[in-house]
């Protein structure tokens, strides 16, 4: 029996349609950070780097679209929310407003021992979610782009940021990372897992525009028993990959 997941419609118009459904804005960047650092966010706009270009909304309430003030130029910056389905439609409708060249910064489970900190480039996904279904054919993974993988690595050379290029685990349930599953993911090749983006790839591949991904390693699911290594106090990492996230979206404008 065909599974609901697997009935791809490749139809480019869906009956809720970003573009109608919201305006481009006449001050949105092309250049875009999707950050889930709500800490960095804050210190951000503390400092004087964020003014407020618009709002987007959903029933969790106001979700800030900021320009971001960099050394480099302006970008767009957002908090895409936690989980693919949120993430994708926050990216879906920033590239309703205008934006076209993402990058992501977030934190990751680490499956292979990664020092916490450790910064990780994903080059591949495995799509264990739902979201990606729903804008490519069904396969086990998704590649991100080329181009874009180059782009932040050579930004992240220029810096001399040591990193790794790593397939990451994408699923919706982190309270089903079990055993046996991490067992599997990291006889594949899957070096951390997180839960965004193979959803995220999927999006930019669909509505054909530029999406990278910067993730740093965050708590250790490699052991016999979980070790959150105090994954989410790593301050210094978490705001320098978002000001590397602007840089290297600059760097993507053609």
């Amino acid at each position: 029996m065909k599974l609901p997941i697997l009935e791809f419609d490749p139809s480019p118009e869906a009956l809720l349609e970003p573009a109608k459904l919201i305006q481009p804005h006449p001050e949105m960047p092309l250049g875009c950070v999707l950050c889930f650092f709500h800490d960095v966010i804050r210190h951000l706009g503390e400092k004087g780097l964020l003014t407020e270009i618009t709002s987007l909304h959903s029933e969790m309430g106001k979700h800030p679209v900021y320009r971001f003030a960099t050394p480099h130029g302006d970008v767009a910056l957002a908090h895409p929310g936690i989980g693919s389905p949120l993430a994708a439609g926050m990216m879906e409708e920033t590239i309703a407003l205008g934006a076209r060249l993402f990058v992501a910064c977030g934190g990751a489970g680490v499956l292979d021992g990664s020092p916490v900190g450790g910064v990780l480039l994903p080059t591949a996904a495995v799509r264990d979610e739902g979201t990606s279904y729903h804008y490519l054919p069904a396969a086990r993974e998704v590649a991100l782009q080329a181009d874009v993988v180059d782009a932040i690595a050579a930004t992240l050379g220029e810096h001399q940021v040591a990193h790794r290029l790593v397939k990451t685990w994408t699923t919706d349930a982190f309270y089903r990372e079990t055993p046996a599953r991490i067992a599997a993911r990291r006889a594949e090749g899957c070096a951390c897992v997180e839960m965004e983006t193979a959803a995220l790839a999927a999006v930019a591949q669909f509505r054909g525009i530029k999406f990278g991904q910067l993730l740093y390693g965050g708590d250790d699911l490699g052991g016999a028993k979980w070790d959150g290594r105090n994954w989410d106090g790593q301050w210094n990492i978490r705001e320098k990959l978002t000001f590397l996230a602007a840089e290297i979206a600059l760097r993507l404008r053609p």
